[in-house]
């Protein structure tokens, strides 16, 4: 069973990642964070075909204490944040980890 990408925040974030070809995800209205937000990330963890959940590190605040706490422990899928707080090697650095391999390496070659 393959394991795919699952996208979890506000429309305006998922979009992007649906573009892509991301087809799981859970949309969460900025104004109902508060209120959705730990059941959709239950919901993406709870997937046994997500091996991959991807977040705005800023919907963490917006977490209960326990869905936080899984979240940072969570080992499969693997929780990848992004935004302002998250240099791109940190995001290449996390996703290497989630799956073993670095997506991004380019050939050593020199021409």
């Amino acid at each position: 069973m393959s394991q795919e990408i699952a996208v979890v925040g506000s429309p305006e974030f998922t979009t992007g990642f649906r573009l892509a070809g991301v087809s799981r995800f859970e949309n969460v209205p900025d104004d109902e964070k508060d209120a959705e937000l730990d059941d959709a990330v239950t919901a993406a963890l709870d997937d046994e075909g997500v091996g991959i959940v991807v977040m705005h590190d800023e919907d963490l605040e917006h977490l209960s204490r326990n869905v936080r706490q899984n979240v940072e422990t969570s080992v499969e899928p693997v929780v990848v944040t992004i935004g302002a707080g998250t240099a791109g090697g940190g995001l290449r650095e996390q996703i290497k980890r989630a799956i073993g391999i670095d997506l991004m390496e380019e050939d050593e070659q020199e021409s």
